[in-house]
C-alpha cells in the first residue's frame, strides 16, 4: 500500500483507547476548569509552610493539581500525535502546554520556602507522622539544601541561565544550520551531498570507497572549524565549572551526578571496569577484520555490514507472540500484564497520514500506560515493541504500587526495563534459531549494541571526565589538546587490530551530547544493569524474577542506585558490568565458532 491511510481509516483494534483517559472533549474541558481553579488555591499556602498541617495540605493540593495537569497534557498531546496536521488537537496541545507552564510557576514557591526552614525544623518534618507520605520529597529537599544559595544569589544565577545556554546554542546552529559538507560519489558513481542524516547510511555502504570518502569529507569539514568548535566546547566546560563552584560542589562531574544521587564511584567504576574488558573489544575488532576479509580495519569500517542483511518478515501478530514467548522467564504475573497491554487498547500500532514518527511509551498516573508505534513487518519493529512494552510495564507496576508522588522513576532507571526485554528477546531468538545465516545476523546485531552502547558511550564519558578535570586543574583545552585526548582514547578502546585513522581525532567536534554534560554514561550503565538482570533471571529463575518485579514496583520511591541495589544490581560495584561483559564474550565466542 503506497498511500498511507487517513487516521479515520485506522482499524479500532490497532488504535489506542484514549477514551480511557477522557471519555469526551467536554470531560477534558471540565477537568481543565478544575485545574485552573486549583491553581488559584495554591497561593493561599504561601508563607505558611513552617506549619506541618499547612505543608501537608499544600503537598496534597500540589499532587491533585499536578495529576490533573498531567492527564490533560498527556491526552491533548497524544491526540495531537495521532495526526499532527489536525488543527483541533494542535490547539489543544498548545493549551495544555500553557497550563503546564502556569502550574509550574504557581507551585514554584514551595521548594524555596521549605528550604528556608532551619535544619532542625526540616529534620522534625521528615520525622513527623503527619508527613510520612512525603518523607522522600522532604529527604530530597534536605539533600539539595547544601547547594541552594541565598535568595539574592539564586536570583542572580537564574538570570545567568539564558547566557549559560549559549555555548550549546551556538554549537547547535553551527552544526545543524551553517555547516555544509561536500559532495561525494555513491555506489553508482553519482555525486551526492554529504549530510548528518546520510553520513551513517554512507558508512553502512558495502562499497569501501564510499565509506572512506564520507569519513574523510566529514572530518575534514570539522577540521576546518576546529578552533570555533573547541571554543564552544570550552565555553560549555567553563559554564559547568562556574556552576559547580557557585553551588559548592567538589567538581563539575559530582554536580551533575548529584541530581540523581549517584555517587562518583558509579561513574569511575564504569570506566575502570570497561578498561579491564577492553581485550574483548579488541577481540571483536579482530573478528570484524576477519569477517570483512580486509588486511587493515579502519574507523570507517565500523558500521559496514558484517553479514548479508537477513530479511525477516514479521507481522505484528507474530511479533506479539514472539515477544510474549521470550518474556516467559518473567513469570505469569508479568505475562498477564503484557496481555492486558495487547488487548486493552494500550497500543497504537501502524503509521497513518500525519501520525508522529518513531515510538514511545507514555501515559498518566491512574490510567494504564500507552504505547505509540509505527510498526513495519521487520526485526527492528519487533525489538521496538518489546522495548516500549518494557517501559509501559515499568509504569504499570510502579503506578500500581506507589503513590502518585513516588511513582515516577528517573532516566537512570528508565532504560533498564526496556533493555532487559530486548535482552530476553535476543536470547530467545538466538536459542531458537537453526539457520546459521540468521544466527550470525542476530549475533552481529547484538554485539554491535554492546560496542555502541557500552564501549563507545563509556569512551565518551571518559573523554568528558578528562577534559573537565584538565580545565578544573587550570589547563587550556586547545583544539590540538582535545584532538590528542580523543585520538588516544580511540587507540586505547579499539586496540592493536584497528588502524586508527588520524581523521577520527576530530570526532569530538561532532558529538552534540557533549553539550549535555555527563549524560552518556547512563546509556552504558542502563544497558549493563539490564544485561545483568537478564543473566540473573535466566540463570536463577524465580528469586531473580521476584527481585526484578520488586524493582519495577519501586517507581521512584527511593534513590535510583538503592532501588537497583535492592533488586540485586549494585552499579557502584564492577559486578553488573562484568556480567554484561560475560554475555558479550559469549556472543563473540559463538560468532567465532560460526566463522571457523
Amino acid at each position: 500500500m503506497s498511500q498511507l491511510p487517513k487516521r479515520s481509516e485506522t482499524a479500532a483494534e490497532h488504535s489506542w483507547k484514549l477514551e480511557d483517559l477522557f471519555a469526551s472533549q467536554s470531560d477534558w474541558d471540565k477537568e481543565f476548569a478544575v485545574a485552573k481553579e486549583q491553581m488559584k488555591q495554591v497561593a493561599v499556602f504561601q508563607g505558611k509552610l513552617a506549619d506541618p498541617k499547612q505543608l501537608k495540605a499544600c503537598f496534597e493540593l500540589e499532587d491533585d493539581l499536578s495529576l490533573h495537569v498531567e492527564r490533560l497534557y498527556v491526552y491533548a498531546n497524544m491526540k495531537h500525535h495521532e495526526d499532527m496536521a489536525e488543527p483541533t488537537y494542535q490547539a489543544l496541545s498548545d493549551k495544555s502546554k500553557k497550563l503546564s507552564v502556569e502550574t509550574g510557576e504557581a507551585l514554584s514557591f514551595i521548594t524555596p520556602e521549605v528550604l528556608s526552614l532551619s535544619d532542625a525544623e526540616l529534620e522534625s518534618f521528615i520525622a513527623h507522622p503527619e508527613l510520612s507520605k512525603y518523607r522522600q520529597t522532604l529527604e530530597e529537599m534536605r539533600r539539595q539544601k547544601a547547594h541552594v544559595l541565598s535568595k539574592a544569589e539564586e536570583a542572580l544565577l537564574a538570570q545567568v541561565g539564558n547566557i549559560s545556554q549559549s555555548a550549546g546554542t551556538v554549537y547547535s546552529m553551527l552544526n545543524n544550520a551553517d555547516m555544509k559538507f561536500p559532495k561525494i560519489k555513491d555506489e553508482n558513481g553519482e555525486e551526492i551531498e554529504l549530510t548528518h542524516g546520510r553520513y551513517i547510511q554512507f558508512l553502512e555502504s558495502k562499497d569501501r570507497d564510499v565509506r572512506k570518502a564520507a569519513f574523510k569529507a566529514m572530518y575534514e569539514t570539522y577540521g576546518k572549524l576546529k578552533n570555533t568548535i573547541a571554543s564552544t566546547l570550552n565555553a560549555n566546560v567553563t559554564k559547568n565549572i562556574f556552576y559547580s563552584r557557585a553551588r559548592k560542589y567538589p567538581s563539575a562531574l559530582e554536580m551533575s551526578l548529584y541530581g540523581d544521587n549517584i555517587p562518583k564511584s558509579v561513574y569511575t567504576n564504569l570506566i575502570d571496569t570497561i578498561h579491564k574488558y577492553l581485550p574483548l573489544m579488541h577481540r571483536y575488532m579482530e573478528l570484524r577484520k576477519k569477517l570483512m576479509k580486509v588486511d587493515e580495519l579502519h574507523m570507517y569500517d565500523l558500521f559496514a555490514p558484517l553479514v548479508e542483511e537477513y530479511k525477516m518478515d514479521i507481522t505484528f501478530e507474530e511479533a506479539k507472540k514472539t515477544v510474549k514467548e521470550s518474556l516467559k522467564p518473567l513469570g505469569e504475573d508479568y505475562l498477564n500484564a503484557l496481555e492486558k497491554g495487547y488487548n486493552d487498547g494500550w497500543i497504537d500500532v501502524y503509521e497513518n497520514e500525519g501520525k508522529r514518527s518513531g515510538a514511545y511509551s507514555w501515559g498518566a498516573y491512574g490510567t494504564h500506560p500507552y504505547v505509540l508505534l509505527n510498526h513495519k513487518d521487520n526485526l527492528n519493529s519487533m525489538f521496538t515493541l518489546t522495548h516500549e512494552m518494557g517501559h509501559a510495564l515499568h509504569s504499570y507496576y510502579s503506578d500500581g504500587n506507589q503513590d502518585y508522588r513516588d511513582a515516577q522513576y528517573t532516566i537512570f532507571l528508565a532504560e533498564v526495563a526496556s533493555t532487559l526485554n530486548e535482552a530476553l528477546l535476543m536470547d530467545y531468538m538466538l536459542n531458537k534459531s537453526t539457520d546459521p545465516k540468521e544466527k550470525m545476523y542476530l549475533l552481529t546485531y547484538y554485539a554491535d549494541q554492546f560496542r555502541t552502547t557500552v564501549f563507545r558511550q563509556t569512551m565518551f564519558a571518559e573523554f568528558e571526565k578528562i577534559i573537565h578535570e584538565k580545565a578544573e586543574g587550570g589547563d587550556s583545552l586547545t583544539p590540538q589538546e582535545l584532538s590528542k585526548i580523543y585520538y588516544d582514547l580511540n587507540v586505547l578502546y579499539y586496540g592493536p587490530g584497528m588502524s586508527v585513522d588520524k581523521d577520527i581525532e576530530m570526532e569530538w567536534a561532532r558529538i552534540p551530547h557533549f553539550y549535555t554534560s555527563f549524560y552518556v554514561y547512563k546509556y552504558a550503565t542502563g544497558f549493563s544493569a539490564a544485561t545483568s538482570f537478564s543473566k540473573q533471571i535466566l540463570e536463577e529463575g524465580a528469586p531473580a524474577v521476584e527481585r526484578y518485579l520488586g524493582f519495577l514496583k519501586s517507581g521512584g520511591s527511593d534513590f535510583s542506585i538503592n532501588i537497583l541495589k535492592k533488586a540485586g544490581v549494585d552499579m557502584s560495584s564492577p559486578e553488573p558490568i562484568e556480567q554484561a561483559m560475560s554475555v558479550f564474550e559469549d556472543l563473540i565466542s559463538q560468532m567465532e565458532q560460526l566463522t571457523s
